[in-house]
């Protein structure tokens, strides 16, 4: 048995050619598992599911690298994705969410 490696997934619809290379879905496995920890340290699931993981682990790398920035972490890096930072990140949205939603699953009733 042979095993063939790729470099991506290219992706053509009509005149649009999409091509995704073997970091950048790298960059997505890690982003989901980071959104999922958050998910799990928060105790709060996202809308959508796994997506919503992948969101706000994205959102979270970007929050915090581009907009709080804060200087003398050590942080772990995967393919590109500041691990500590973006879990950092992703638990500040996740837990922004539970702030927001909180009161509207309390009030919801479930009786039969």
């Amino acid at each position: 048995m042979h095993m063939v490696l790729v470099d991506g997934i290219t992706i053509t619809i009509g005149n649009n050619v999409w091509t995704f290379g073997l970091s950048f879905i790298i960059y997505l496995v890690v982003a989901a598992i980071v959104g999922i920890v958050a998910e799990t340290i928060v105790g709060w699931r996202l809308p959508f599911g796994f997506v919503g993981a992948i969101v706000a682990a994205l959102v979270g790398v970007w929050l915090m690298t581009q907009v709080i920035v804060i200087k003398g972490i050590g942080d772990i890096v995967i393919y590109g994705v500041p691990i500590i930072r973006a879990l950092i990140g992703a638990i500040i949205l996740v837990a922004v969410w539970h702030l927001l939603t909180f009161r509207a699953w309390r009030r919801r009733s479930y009786a039969s």
